[in-house]
């Protein structure tokens, strides 16, 4: 896939940041997190008539989310700063279609439709860029890049869902006013000063190995639907899917090897008292999620763990477990060894909720599994 680039500027929020919010103080939940980026890319059949609306509803949508158009300052804090975000508008070259590239094992090996590198954003500290594809067809791909310390996926969701709202109907659109708390009221943050260098080095070693393994899987919702029924316990769509990768990895480990599942749970509504969805920020926790190794598990001994253990997950979980803790651990001690023994493993991610690790001994084992369970998914490597 060949791309051409059409135009590269900067959008800045349409109105400017009042004084007194020009510095947003990460949380601890906020600086738990590598410091990496949540990616998302969206296609539509029929491209906008021109992108001036995209730009201006873009702009205005900023004037909301206003920390996305600033800088990350040492680990501590986000400059307000209205630099505004990176906006880049391709064109992709005939004669790749579309549809074509939706049904490629990878949408976008080479990141030609992504609008930065994830290392110059880090350099630079910027947080949020956008890129818009136009394909000969007449559709067209939008990515987001989003930078994670400063936004979980519900704050992305919901950035992306105003966007939208503005750009068909305009700025006077009611939409669900974004919250931008002081989150560090809630979770006091820890002087990490010296945290941005190491988190960068921890995003490295972690994301761009060589031996760090990426598939991508499409779930039919009348295949779920079928699989929910199957096993019998009520579970909901996450955790049937769950259930599903989990045997894959399951069935392909070899002995010795260790199995860990973290799943990121979103803690707005299960905070005392909730706080609203529209809450900007990383507002989430990890649990983690294992079974001993001589220990046989099912599709419904698994959805039921994992139900059990996120209802445990509210406020007073929150305090007392620390999250991310392990997550933290790890960037601020990269000189003990334990990152290496991290990066020698392969690392399953699903940026919709499932992350499981696993020796790497297992990781074509684990294809033949996963190719076996035909019945529930549509699955590409």
């Amino acid at each position: 896939m060949e791309i051409s680039i059409i135009s590269r500027e900067i959008i800045k929020p349409s109105s400017a940041t009042p004084n007194h919010l020009r510095t947003q103080k990460l949380s601890r939940l906020d600086q738990s997190n590598i410091d990496t980026f949540i990616s998302m890319i969206f296609f539509y059949d029929k491209a906008p008539k021109n992108s001036d609306q995209l730009k201006t509803s873009l702009s205005q949508t900023l004037s909301h989310y206003y920390p996305l158009a600033g800088q990350v300052k040492d680990h501590l804090s986000v400059d307000c700063n209205d630099n505004g975000i990176t906006f880049v508008e391709a064109q992709v070259v005939a004669p790749v279609d579309m549809s074509d590239v939706l049904k490629r094992h990878e949408f976008d090996p080479e990141g030609q439709l992504v609008p930065r590198k994830e290392h110059e954003m880090l350099e630079d500290q910027s947080i949020l860029a956008v890129q818009v594809s136009y394909f000969g067809c007449g559709g067209v791909s939008i990515c987001f890049l989003i930078r994670h310390v400063i936004a979980d996926a519900t704050t992305a969701t919901n950035f992306i869902k105003s966007w939208s709202a503005i750009s068909c109907n305009g700025d006077g659109v009611v939409i669900n006013d974004v919250m931008i708390l002081d989150g560090t009221s809630i979770f006091p943050p820890r002087d990490d000063s010296g945290m941005s260098a190491s988190s960068g080095g921890a995003h490295k070693m972690l994301f761009s190995s060589s031996e760090t393994l990426k598939k991508r899987f499409t779930f039919e919702g009348s295949k779920i639907s079928a699989l929910k029924e199957k096993i019998g316990n009520r579970p909901t769509r996450f955790e049937a899917v769950f259930a599903v990768i989990w045997g894959a990895v399951e069935a392909a480990k070899r002995e010795g090897d260790d199995l860990v599942a973290t799943i990121p749970v979103n803690l707005r509504k299960r905070m005392k008292p909730p706080l609203p969805d529209q809450c900007f920020g990383n507002i989430h926790t990890i649990i983690q999620a294992n079974w001993p190794t001589e220990e046989t598990t099912s599709y419904s001994s698994v959805t039921e763990k994992i139900h059990e253990l996120i209802s445990m997950v509210n406020g007073e979980y929150v305090k007392k477990a620390h999250p991310n803790g392990w997550i933290l651990y790890l960037v601020t001690n990269n000189g003990n060894g334990r990152l290496d023994t991290i990066r020698r493993r392969d690392l399953i991610r699903n940026h919709g909720g499932i992350s499981v690790s696993f020796n790497s001994r297992s990781s074509s084992s684990f294809a033949d599994q996963t190719a076996k369970m035909g019945d529930f998914i549509q699955w590409s490597l």
